[in-house]
């Protein structure tokens, strides 16, 4: 029994890598099924030797031989930094499992690292902590034993994020030739470096043929910054090699950390069947040519900045994928065709000469971005091309196609189209009025999410962090919220009574949480040190129909009703104000209601029929990234139907510097306002540096200098209307400063 187990798993990774080279498609559906069964009985297989410390481990894979099956006991094991090195057999691998699938945790500060020939690894989580390396799971030992023939499978890796949003690490990289990673569950990575690397740094990594198969990718939130890609085949160095990865049949569910979700920086790869959900981006073929994208199913399920395919460089076949409900433009479109650089640097942008995107059905989607990126510097328009066979159906009346340069390099024939397109592409059009896609059947397209990844492990529910857990009803009194917040559980609901709750303590607030009053008399929030609340971790707050007074706070410098603390771990926050009333924030010059410290992030400040009075400083302070990097505090700011009096700084001042091109925000929208004397020594309104998308409508100001709007990078989009200045209509009310074309 135990050798045709044996000969079952040698026979299932030749054919994988085999499938893996060649591209075939026979059965996959039908045989992942098997391949997931077979993984199951070679984790809860009896036979092998059972080790409960890192001490036994080291001992038993020392004398490790090919055939051989180490168990990891059921339990924690902290800071625990496996080297699983050994030299299987195609019949006879050596494997790593967990006694029980999903009870081996990997906590605190530990790792994986897997080098030599025909290694398992199964059913390990990784959780409750952080890499000490560069790396959670690494296929090699060090930079000269690599990993081949190997593979990891059932294995989980849920927010295993450096606590540093800004340190680097990769969860997943991928070193040597012919290994597998298959029907894992990566999920909320939330610091820099990509989720997924395959590496091609040495010659022993390239032409690699792995397979990624069958995994869960769940959500990887907004970064804020470059770096956030779930995905990366090859780097710029490397971006003229050969990879010959395969990447099959994989769900990447809210994947957005940034404008790339996968990135192929390498040649000759396959995408094929995997599902993109609700996430924003791209599949970007950023450098390497060659590359195979086909049957895969792009759903934006109408979530904003969702995209499809960005093609660069040469040989790329974009063919019978389905994209749907898709809002992205620009570099999010669904389809984007790249302008080039003539004679480009490795790292920049490689004219695109050869594509072919054919049979492709475009369902709903917003835009069709061709010549994207035209400027003084990519002038290479895309030559010896192809778009073939397609069904074209935009979301909106207009055509969903812009054209940014001349497009004559590509060929249109074959198409058909809901809405007449640009009269440079007609001829290769067939226009129907009312035409849909029911000629084709989404669910033949990608993949499911449920098979993906592991059985025993849950996937990330979509919705509102709040109003998920207890309701608990507390009374007035000094420090009733420093006690019941700290044994919150995410998602708890504080009911309070009328009356006055003061606060001697600093509150951290590392789970999501709402606190709101019980009716009747509004109770009143006063505290004694700089701030009230501090954002830590997983930290939201949701506040309605409150009071927050700060005659109590100490008079010094930096006061902020919530603050963050990017050293306690900062994950992305949420805060939304409801009915909420602050007064009195003025016994110092800085007085804030909300900050956001240096590396702490807010995918949302929503603010509705709330007022704020008396308040000394900048109200929202979103503004500590200064570095120019095109990192920045919040994703979202949003303030509707509220007040402002009395405001010694702008009303927000939101900071996103440098040219970076790899996010979408930040946003700022505010409407249906009043403003009153905002602002001492003329300050603005609101300061708003590289901001990339916002709206300011329908307010009424007086005694109050206008927004300061300055533009960085992209094509940002700030809409202004149905204002009124002190009694009287002026919709543009900002001083707008482009830096976008200074050196």
């Amino acid at each position: 029994m135990r050798f045709m187990m044996r000969h079952i798993w040698a026979i299932f990774l030749a054919g994988s890598l085999v499938a893996a080279c060649n591209g075939q498609q026979d059965n996959q559906r039908a045989s992942g099924a098997s391949e997931q069964a077979e993984t199951e009985r070679v984790v809860e297989g009896v036979e092998g030797l059972v080790v409960s410390n890192p001490s036994a481990f080291e001992e038993a894979i020392a004398g490790a031989k090919p055939g051989d099956r180490i168990i990891l006991a059921n339990g924690i094991w902290e800071d625990f930094d496996i080297l699983f090195e050994g030299e299987g057999t195609a019949q006879n691998p050596i494997e790593l499992v967990a006694q029980t699938p999903g009870e081996v945790i990997l906590s605190g500060q530990s790792s994986l690292r897997i080098a030599g020939q025909y290694l398992v690894v199964s059913g390990l989580v990784f959780r409750d902590g952080y890499s000490p390396r560069n790396e959670v799971i690494s296929f090699r030992k060090d930079a000269e034993k690599l990993a081949f023939n190997s593979r990891v499978t059932n294995t989980v890796i849920d927010g295993y994020s450096n606590p540093n949003r800004s340190q680097r690490d990769i969860w997943v990289a991928m070193y040597g030739r012919n290994n597998v990673f298959d029907y894992n569950h990566l999920s909320g990575k939330q610091n820099a470096g990509p989720t997924f690397a395959v590496r091609l740094n040495t010659e022993e990594s390239q032409e690699n043929a792995h397979r990624i198969a069958y995994n869960y990718f769940g959500p990887r939130p907004v970064f804020g910054s470059n770096g956030g890609e779930t995905m990366r085949i090859g780097t710029s160095h490397y971006s003229l090699t050969r990879s010959a990865t395969v990447v099959e049949h994989n769900f990447f569910d809210r994947c957005s950390g940034e404008v790339e979700i996968i990135s192929s920086k390498s040649g000759d790869n396959v995408f094929r069947s995997n599902t993109f959900y609700a996430s924003r981006g791209t599949l970007t073929l950023r450098h390497g040519n060659g590359t195979l994208v086909e049957n895969n199913l792009f759903d934006g399920a109408g979530a904003p900045y969702t995209g499809g395919v960005r093609v660069i460089n040469a040989r790329q076949t974009i063919r019978n994928n389905y994209f749907r409900g898709l809002t992205g433009n620009r570099f999010s479109g669904a389809l984007v065709v790249m302008n080039g650089v003539p004679n480009s640097p490795i790292n920049r942008y490689h004219q695109v000469d050869g594509a072919v995107i054919t049979g492709n059905v475009f369902d709903g989607v917003r835009a069709i971005e061709l010549g994207e990126g035209s400027d003084a510097e990519r002038t290479a328009i895309p030559i010896n091309s192809a778009f073939e066979n397609n069904i074209v159906i935009g979301a909106a009346e207009a055509s969903p196609f812009s054209l940014y340069d001349d497009m004559s390099g590509v060929r249109f024939a074959g198409n058909t189209a809901a809405q007449t397109p640009p009269a440079a592409l007609a001829d290769g059009f067939r226009v129907e009025a009312g035409l849909d896609a029911s000629s084709r059947d989404a669910a033949d397209y990608g993949v499911t999410r449920e098979e993906t990844g592991v059985a025993w492990y849950p996937k990330v529910a979509e919705g509102s962090p709040f109003r998920k857990g207890q309701e608990i009803r507390l009374s007035p009194g000094a420090d009733v919220l420093w006690e019941a917040l700290g044994r919150a559980a995410p998602g708890d609901q504080f009911i309070l009574s009328a009356g006055h709750y003061h606060e001697a303590k600093i509150i951290t607030v590392d789970v999501p949480v709402t606190l709101r009053a019980a009716g009747g008399q509004v109770p009143v929030l006063s505290f004694e040190r700089p701030h009230m609340f501090v954002l830590s971790g997983n930290g939201g707050l949701e506040l309605e129909g409150l009071k927050a007074v700060g005659t109590s706070a100490p008079d010094g410098s930096g006061n902020s009703f919530i603050s963050t603390s990017s050293s306690l771990g900062s994950d992305n926050h949420r805060l939304i104000i409801t009915d909420m009333q602050f007064e009195d924030f003025d016994v110092n010059r800085g007085f804030s209601v909300a900050t956001a410290a240096k590396g702490a992030f807010f995918d949302e400040i929503t603010v509705s029929k709330s007022s704020f009075k008396d308040i000394s400083g900048i109200v929202f302070k979103l503004d500590e990234e200064t570095d120019d990097y095109g990192i920045y505090n919040a994703e979202y700011l949003t303030i509707t139907d509220s007040t402002f009096e009395n405001i010694g700084g702008p009303i927000a001042s939101v900071y996103r510097g440098g040219r970076d091109e790899s996010t979408f925000g930040p946003h700022a929208d505010v409407s249906g306002s009043t403003f009153t004397n905002i602002g001492r020594n003329g300050a603005p309104l609101m300061r708003l540096h590289g901001i990339q998308n916002g709206s300011f409508s329908g307010n009424a100001m007086s005694d109050t200098q206008p927004l300061s709007v300055t533009y960085t990078t992209g094509l940002p989009i700030f809409a202004m209307s149905d204002n009124r200045v002190d009694g009287a209509s002026q919709d543009a009310f900002a001083e707008i400063t482009d830096l976008r074309n200074r050196k």
